[in-house]
């Protein structure tokens, strides 16, 4: 699975990235044999398709309507039918490609390590490009008529999606350290999205301003070096109504009111990949992968699975009444929201699953480094 790093922010804005040994060991961390599992669900493929390598990169495919957009390392960008998994079109951008795509179903955008931002309507072809500057690891955010690019250096621009024109511009200020990985945004209302910070932090901003209309801490910098006080908001938060939950690296998980930006409970915990939600409870996996519950409306841990330990678990769905996360073996793991326990194991390739698998017309998609692109249907 993809590890994020630390980027150093110093004052005249040149950027050092660095390992991540915040979160890595001289020790070698073996990942848990796979246990034997007590299968109560029947897990069939549909279809399986390929869409190019990631390489260092997590490329989460969309869905949109009755088709799947995704992208790939080496500039691929594909339309494939949802039903069938049937290549609608394919489309190389000039250069390598370092963000998955956003997508309205009009217009497919993405981003390079270099800065640039190209889009394509419908039919693939290609209808603008801009520079924005700067390295864009984060899905482009495609709403309402304007596509939103954050780019690595805490940067975020409003981008007319059918010309590329430049709306407005937004300037985060920089912590001393931050990961360099994706900070995923995710639209809560038809002209505002909310997004983790650096810091701890979360907000969120409004479409046709950029404007922040909230940010709240979830987390607190803790120890002595900026290493130790390192704690960034970089995982997908996940909303069920009013209900907004958010996990920090090096910090906390909580769920507050999506209105007021308030956190009704927090509890120290530590993850990059993300939380999920249902009604009752919501989840997460640690930096060890250990899979741990929640009840959503006052943090009581309900749950916690072990059995996965270091098998580097992506960022969880929850569907239904399962919990559904892939490891960096390309095992996609199914595991029962109310006990925690592991009902069905499908293998999908041997690399890493790093992406949340996306559910659509009661299929599971996912896409894995290697660029397997597959549908499954849990029985």
């Amino acid at each position: 699975m993809y590890r994020p790093v630390i980027r150093l922010a110093v004052i005249s804005s040149v950027l050092l990235t660095l390992g991540l040994a915040a979160c890595s060991s001289t020790n070698k961390r073996e990942p848990a044999k796979l246990v034997s599992v007590d299968e109560k669900l029947s897990v069939t493929s549909v279809w399986s398709t390929s869409v190019g390598k990631s390489d260092t990169f997590v490329m989460r495919p969309v869905v949109v309507g009755d088709y799947i957009y995704t992208s790939a390392g080496n500039g691929l960008v594909s339309k494939i039918d949802l039903l069938s998994g049937k290549r609608v079109w394919e489309v190389k951008a000039p250069t390598e490609l370092s963000s998955g795509p956003g997508s309205d179903g009009q217009v497919v955008v993405v981003g390079t390590a270099k800065g640039m931002v190209y889009a394509f309507n419908a039919q693939g072809e290609k209808i603008w490009e801009e520079n924005v500057g700067s390295e864009v690891l984060t899905e482009p955010l495609v709403l309402n008529g304007v596509a939103i690019v954050r780019t690595i250096d805490n940067r975020f621009f409003g981008l007319d999606s059918k010309t590329g024109k430049r709306r407005w511009s937004y300037l985060r200020p920089q912590t001393a350290l931050a990961l360099r990985t994706s900070f995923a945004m995710v639209p809560v209302a038809a002209d505002a999205f909310v997004t983790g910070f650096s810091g701890g932090k979360i907000g969120v901003m409004g479409l046709a301003s950029g404007n922040v209309l909230w940010e709240a801490s979830l987390a607190y910098p803790k120890g002595f070096s900026e290493i130790e006080r390192m704690t960034d908001v970089a995982a997908r938060p996940t909303l069920v109504g009013r209900r907004l939950c958010a996990v920090a690296f090096q910090g906390r998980i909580g769920c507050g009111d999506l209105n007021t930006g308030t956190f009704l409970w927090a509890k120290d915990f530590s993850s990059f990949t993300g939380t999920a939600q249902s009604q009752e409870f919501v989840f997460a996996s640690d930096e060890k992968s250990h899979v741990v519950a929640y009840r959503a409306d006052d943090g009581v841990e309900v749950w916690r699975n072990e059995t996965m330990a270091w098998r580097d678990l992506g960022e969880p769905t929850a569907v239904g009444r399962l919990l559904v996360m892939g490891d960096k073996q390309g095992y996609l793991h199914f595991l029962d929201q109310v006990s925690g326990n592991s009902i069905a194991r499908t293998r999908v390739d041997s690399s890493a699953i790093s992406a949340a698998p996306t559910v659509a017309n009661g299929m599971i998609i996912v896409q894995t480094r290697s660029g397997s692109l597959a549908a499954y249907r849990p029985n």
